[in-house]
């Protein structure tokens, strides 16, 4: 097994059966008798609907049970609470992480709706990890300091770089960097909240949700995204505005700093919580989307084409679903909006010019003639992928998902799909791996491909991949052109 497939793999992948599970009200000795009888060492505590409320585990029994405590007491009295889980999906780096920075030797799993799905044990994830590895771990999950977590930043390039060596596919590398990036977002936002609590702020004021946008929306990060975040607030009173709005806005004003601090940059377009537009209570996102799209301007336009592929990373999970229920509903209904947005993205082309080869610009600077692969690769693509989603009434935000999505709807043929991915594929590859060179170089990393870079291999499958994209946007010329409403 390759050192780098521990970052591709989730908890269940290595997850144990599920372990000991009793009721409050079980006693010690019972659930000790349990333990024993099923040669495991702990116990979860569980609640009517299978969630954990405890833990109990041989350390307890040894430390804190025996010669101390009665075997008919029942174990809420001595059982660890509230415990620490990890989710089925997560990330088996991180869970590894969490359990070796509070010293844990097992950890319950719980599935999606938090009902325990079985238990990790440090001892197998960690059982074929190198040194080198379980320090690039360490890097990754790091602690809550600016500068800790500007190593996380800085650590992703490596594991990026190992991850294409490996030949992982680059839109895995690219959804691992966003899982990192959302991480760190919400580690800042939960230490400027407490940091608030400390300040005399208090707790929130009200529920909400925090949401990425752009890239991190649809779980494709490169390696030097900025920000484009916002907040759904939960529905409030009139009267209370003004006190949940200033507490929110005292939140995003250090959340956003703080991951400046970090590496993520301030938006040009103040795509960020800080600014109003993109600091809403619930309905008041719904009525501005619908704004947005009777009004149609071209501002508003992008602000939708940004907004569209927003992502719950924190918080209330109900409120991003709420809105994504929401927009996706008003998108589908609204077909001279969708050709609207289609006009102001019509001219967005791939790299190749009238003779059908590549075509290169300057990218001033040192680097001579070069192609933009985000602007005349990724994003005909992006945009293209987004629109049919959105038309067919598909709520999946990432382009491959979407591709599916629509081969599913018979929107696109299969094959199209397919070349349209591989495309994909190959253009997220080329661009990743120039901006590693970049970053190792001590340049600005950027979304600019020297030609002279490529095999002449890659030009060949870089000519069929944009010619794919091309003929895309030839059917989708067809598909929104106002002859067709």
């Amino acid at each position: 097994m390759l050192q780098t497939d521990i970052f591709r793999r989730v908890v269940r992948d290595e997850m144990r059966p599920p372990p000991v599970l009793v009721p409050p009200g079980t006693t010690i000795g019972q659930a000790v008798k349990r333990m024993a009888e099923g040669e495991v060492s702990s116990a979860v505590v569980i609640d009517g609907a299978g969630r954990p409320k405890g833990i109990i585990t041989e350390k307890d029994v040894v430390r804190r049970i025996v010669w101390q405590v009665p075997p008919d007491q029942a174990v809420d009295t001595v059982m660890t609470s509230p415990v620490a889980t990890v989710g089925t999906d997560d990330h088996l780096f991180h869970a590894i992480a969490l359990m070796r920075r509070r010293r844990l030797r097992h950890i319950p799993v719980v599935d999606p709706t938090g009902s325990i799905a079985g238990m990790l044990a440090l001892d197998d994830a960690l059982g074929f990890l190198s040194g080198q590895t379980l320090s690039i771990i360490e890097q990754l999950t790091h602690e809550e300091s600016i500068e800790g977590l500007k190593q996380i930043k800085q650590a992703q390039v490596e594991l990026a770089a190992a991850l294409l060596d490996d030949n992982a596919p680059a839109p895995e590398v690219q959804r691992l960097l966003t899982e990192i990036n959302n991480d760190i977002h919400r580690r800042v936002l939960q230490h400027a909240m407490a940091k608030m609590a400390e300040d005399g702020w208090g707790e929130p004021p009200a529920r909400f949700a925090l949401i990425v946008m752009g890239s991190g929306g649809r779980g494709e990060n490169f390696l030097a995204p900025d920000q484009d975040n916002g907040f759904i607030i939960a529905d409030h009173p009139e009267s209370a505005r003004l006190r949940i709005d200033a507490y929110f806005l005292e939140l995003a004003t250090r959340m956003t700093h703080a991951l400046d601090a970090v590496g993520f940059p301030f938006c040009t377009g103040k795509v960020m919580a800080t600014n109003p537009v993109w600091r809403k209570s619930l309905p008041d996102w719904v009525r501005q989307t619908e704004t947005w799209m009777r009004r149609r301007d071209e501002e508003m336009l992008l602000n939708c084409d940004i907004f569209f592929d927003f992502r719950h990373v924190f918080g209330e999970a109900a409120l991003s679903s709420e809105l994504r229920a929401a927009v996706t509903r008003l998108a589908r209904s609204n077909p001279q909006f969708l050709r609207d947005i289609y006009m102001i993205e019509s001219d967005h082309a791939v790299a190749l010019g009238w003779f059908g080869g590549l075509r290169q610009e300057s990218d001033g600077g040192d680097r001579g003639d070069a192609m933009n692969l985000k602007l005349r690769g990724t994003l005909p693509l992006v945009e293209g992928a987004r629109l049919l989603a959105l038309k067919a009434g598909i709520s999946a935000t990432s382009t491959l998902a979407r591709l599916d999505g629509l081969a599913q709807e018979e929107a696109i043929n299969p094959t199209d799909r397919d070349d349209l991915a591989d495309a994909f594929h190959l253009i997220t590859r080329l661009l990743l791996r120039q901006q590693i060179d970049d970053f190792r170089a001590g340049r600005e990393v950027d979304d600019w491909v020297p030609e002279t870079s490529l095999s002449q291999r890659e030009k060949e499958r870089l000519v069929v991949g944009f010619r794919a994209i091309g003929k895309f946007r030839a059917a989708l010329a067809l598909e929104f052109s106002e002859r067709t409403s």
